[in-house]
């Protein structure tokens, strides 16, 4: 009877031996084979990701990524929502980045402006004053300025037209986010279009201001130049009858 158990047991071991081997050269050739089979697409992923599992390789297949199709319960409308809700922090975005650029370019020109207006003053407060060559030196120094104050200007108004395109894109925004729902987002750009607005306003109004008042001065530069020539051609009549005195009266005659 020992001996029979013996003899059961011997074989059981070499049954289960050959059986692993089997298993080991099945998986051998799965192994050489899966690439290719899988590139030429006749083995599933979902499929060998079962097989690999049940062989205890699921460590390994872990480092390949599967991508499944993720059912999602967001809707058409939902999903139309959000993409507005981008458009409209994206308008937001390029409407405020134009806008600081916008008021600091008229802050700039404002600030050109009142430097030639100063020197504007001195020009005018020293006429008939000073020189010729101080007076060059001076009108120098003021052609400088408008030239930097034209510059100034020139850069505002390209970050206008830049603004401007910024305010009609939001408020495009504004009517989209309305129109799909998204009440909130349409009510909160319109809000920051007339925060902009109002921003933008405030600048220019004193850019406006310093407009005004360098045309006063400017103004005042031509009177001055007038009266000038007024006097002049007083004092050359005033001259005048003197030096006809001086001629004698023959060279006077017509005949």
């Amino acid at each position: 009877g020992l001996l029979n158990g013996d003899a059961v047991t011997s074989h059981a071991t070499e049954t289960m031996a050959s059986s692993f081997r089997a298993l080991l050269r099945r998986c051998s050739r799965w192994s050489r084979c899966f690439p290719s089979a899988l590139s030429h697409g006749r083995i599933p992923a979902g499929r060998w990701q079962q097989v690999a599992l049940g062989l205890g390789l699921g460590a390994t297949m872990a480092a390949v990524p599967i991508t499944q199709h993720q059912p999602t319960s967001l809707n058409h409308e939902d999903l139309i929502k959000r993409a507005v809700s981008l458009v409209t922090d994206g308008a937001n975005t390029f409407l405020s980045q134009t806008t600081l650029a916008l008021c600091d370019a008229l802050t700039e020109y404002t600030k050109a402006i009142y430097a030639l207006i100063a020197l504007q003053k001195i020009y005018n407060d020293q006429s008939g004053q000073i020189s010729e060559k101080e007076e060059d030196a001076i009108w120098q120094i003021i052609i400088e300025a408008r030239v930097k104050m034209k510059e100034k200007q020139e850069k505002y108004l390209s970050f206008e037209t830049k603004w401007m395109t910024a305010v009609h894109l939001s408020e495009t925004a504004a009517g989209a986010a309305y129109q799909t729902g998204a009440d909130l987002a349409s009510v909160a750009v319109h809000t920051h279009i007339q925060m902009a607005q109002s921003q933008v306003g405030e600048v220019k109004q004193l850019a406006l201001e310093a407009e005004n008042k360098l045309a006063k001065v400017q103004v005042e530069e031509i009177n001055l130049k007038g009266k000038e020539a007024s006097v002049k051609g007083i004092q050359r009549t005033a001259i005048q009858p003197a030096n006809d005195e001086e001629i004698p009266e023959q060279y006077l005659r017509e005949d």
